[in-house]
């Protein structure tokens, strides 16, 4: 009997070991990959100057700054505390760790709609409309503004305890049941759950689908009238401009899903669990905040190396600059172009997609 029970108890501890140390090399890679992804993105940027030279860019910066922030400051704790089951390092850096949880992903998702209303301008709007709308100032306070509105939602009702106010009785519950003292759990009442969620995220989810809604239509009558001057034009052997819509249809579905996907889940949660007297299981909070820190990942491929002139720009970075991957001369006449711009901005689908405001053929 005493045999069999060691037996048990081998292979539980056995297949314990297992699933954290992949828990761990899964953790780490999701740290490992944004660090090195968002890095990548703002030292291309630094170097390039035909990248500098684009507004766009400047959000993209200000958006793997912050990913790059997420992945250094919050997530190796909070891997930690999941693969440890319990928090070590105080109830003070427990609330400062939660600050910069909320600051850094608020300013990130912030920074995805500022993106998402950058190329509103430059693909919806006349040249010079755009020109008025996004100048230096304006794109400065837009970010600005991506750092300092988090902060009335993380640090200012965080450290001064406004998110616990009226929910007391629910921690001393939690702990008078048994659960672990030593943990980093970041409960909050109605009102804050409400307040923080609707400006980190569903405010900014609107103005994104809004956004690129009027994107996808507006880039869509432009290929329609291309592709009906290139029909009146005789141009039969040339690749119709309404070709590439489906592409450019998929590319805003990955940009909307991704987002969607990962942020959704746990922001729902956020608002539900107060209304549900906090019944929400703790592995089910922890998947839906890793799932959103996913996002730190994910979006310097979505906003980076999908565009020409990043994926150039790494490759003179990676390959220590060499001169196969350098930009041909602008003053050839046979130059192609290096990326496609709209009134200046990056192109918010796939070069070959949508060609608005080119000429046809």
């Amino acid at each position: 009997m005493e045999s069999k029970t060691s037996l048990t108890t081998f292979f539980s501890n056995n297949l314990y070991s297992k699933c954290r140390l992949a828990l761990i090399c899964f953790l780490s890679l999701i740290m490992l990959m944004s660090i090195l992804g968002n890095l990548l993105v703002m030292v291309a940027v630094c170097k390039d100057r035909q990248l500098r030279k684009i507004k766009t860019n400047y959000f993209i910066v200000s958006l793997a700054f912050a990913d790059l922030l997420v992945s250094l400051l919050v997530m190796p704790f909070g891997a930690i505390e999941l693969v440890h089951q319990h928090w070590i390092y105080g109830e003070t850096f427990c609330l400062v760790r939660t600050s910069l949880d909320v600051l850094l992903t608020t300013a990130s998702i912030l920074n995805l709609s500022c993106i998402a209303l950058d190329r509103y301008y430059a693909i919806c709007c006349q040249p010079l409309v755009y020109q008025n709308k996004m100048t230096p100032m304006r794109v400065a306070l837009m970010i600005g503004g991506c750092w300092v509105i988090p902060t009335f939602i993380s640090f200012l009702p965080i450290m001064q305890g406004w998110n616990s106010i009226g929910i007391d009785h629910i921690e001393q519950r939690r702990h008078s049941e048994g659960s672990n003292s030593t943990s980093c759990v970041f409960m909050v009442n109605k009102p804050y759950a409400l307040t923080c969620s609707v400006v980190a995220f569903y405010i900014p989810l609107v103005l994104m689908v809004l956004a690129y809604q009027r994107i996808y239509v507006t880039a869509r009558a432009h290929a329609l009238q291309i592709s009906m001057l290139q029909r009146a034009g005789g141009a039969g052997g040339s690749k119709p401009a309404t070709s590439g819509m489906g592409a450019a249809a998929k590319t805003l579905c990955i940009i909307m899903g991704c987002f969607c996907l990962c942020w959704a889940p746990f922001f729902v949660t956020n608002v539900v669990d107060p209304f549900i007297e906090y019944t929400v299981p703790e592995k089910l909070w922890a998947a839906c905040l890793w799932l959103g820190y996913i996002n730190s990942m994910l979006n310097p491929i979505l906003y980076a190396f999908l565009n020409k002139s990043f994926r150039r720009a790494f490759l003179i970075i990676l390959c220590c600059g060499r001169k196969r991957y350098r930009r041909p001369s602008i003053l050839g006449p046979n130059a192609p172009c290096a990326a496609s711009q709209i009134n200046g901005s990056t192109h918010v689908l796939n070069d070959a997609a949508l060609p608005i405001h080119s000429k046809p053929p």
